[in-house]
């Protein structure tokens, strides 16, 4: 069995400040006041829980881990080299997205289970209303062995609602049709490929935008059964989400030799890394609230599947 997650870091950025981004809130004297102390603490807390997703089926942590939120490569080294983690045999794909807060997505590992054969970031090229240009995340491909079987992972963060639901909603359907677009390549050289599509897709799953990679009626988003009044992978205004979801392909839901086959999805929404009380209690322990530091974990719990192993 493995286990495949996906964690939305909220802002997981180093102390140092880039000129070339808008990271000067993250800095020791920007208005977060997020100085080496408060970054080591939230690495060690971030590594703590991936260490532990999927872990009450297997004693295994997950063998992919898509994280979204990082500010550079430097803050994926230090992920995988903290204690928490160190003794796994993690190694991660990264590269630098165009996006004006220098955030980017990557994907961490296990190399006892999986082998990079290929991996390149994919350009989501938005226009706004305006005219211009709007700097988004790449989308991460990589093209992978798990254990035997070919897969094509996609580590995605679609634009965000910052700017009303309505207003933004086609910057997300962009981001699916560039997706498709892509799929179409790979399977013009590759029949019946094995897809995981994961991501805070900054829509739920009933969105026009999900709705956009599955009326291509070749995923199945076992996601979409995970989001109620009471649960979620995020809470605004007391009200759940599930923008981070994990889509695969059709091809997992079968029982061949040789291949994956789904189990089952869930939230990774421990008790440790929710609000232990107030108004709030039961919601993601985040980092911040506004301007104040409450040092939590993140403002998104992971997601995660699991898949067999036919042997």
């Amino acid at each position: 069995m493995v286990t495949i997650a996906f964690y939305n870091l909220e802002n997981l950025f180093d102390t140092i400040d880039d000129p070339t981004t808008l990271d000067d809130d993250f800095t020791p004297k920007g208005e977060k006041r997020w100085t080496n102390n408060r970054y080591k603490k939230k690495v060690f807390k971030l590594t703590k829980t991936i260490s532990e997703i999927g872990t009450h089926n297997t004693d295994e942590p997950p063998v992919l881990v898509g994280i979204a939120e990082v500010e550079n490569e430097n803050v994926v080294k230090d992920l995988v080299g903290n204690s928490n983690l160190e003794n796994i045999n993690y190694e991660y794909v990264h590269y630098d997205s165009p996006d004006e807060r220098g955030i980017d997505t990557a994907l961490i590992y296990n190399k006892d289970y999986f082998t990079v054969l290929y991996s390149e970031p994919i350009h989501v090229h938005i226009i706004n209303t305006n005219g211009e240009v709007d700097n988004t995340r790449d989308i991460l491909y990589v093209h992978g062995i798990l254990n035997d079987e070919e897969v094509h992972v996609f580590v995605n963060h679609w634009p965000s609602k910052r700017e009303g639901k309505i207003s933004t909603d086609y910057k997300r359907i962009e981001a699916a049709k560039v997706l498709i677009s892509y799929m179409a390549k790979i399977e013009e050289k590759y029949p019946n490929p094995n897809y995981i599509i994961m991501g805070d897709f900054n829509d739920s799953p009933k969105s026009d935008s999900i709705k956009t990679l599955m009326d291509t009626n070749k995923f199945y988003n076992p996601s979409e059964h995970l989001l109620t009044f009471e649960k979620g992978s995020a809470s605004y205004k007391r009200k759940w989400s599930l923008f981070d979801q994990i889509i695969i392909s059709h091809s997992f839901l079968n029982y061949k030799k040789g291949t994956h086959s789904f189990l089952e999805a869930n939230i990774f929404d421990e008790h440790f890394l929710t609000e232990f009380d107030g108004k709030f209690k039961g919601t993601p322990f985040r980092t911040y609230v506004g301007r104040k530091y409450v040092g939590g974990y993140s403002d998104h719990f992971p997601v995660f599947i699991q898949l067999k192993y036919n042997e």
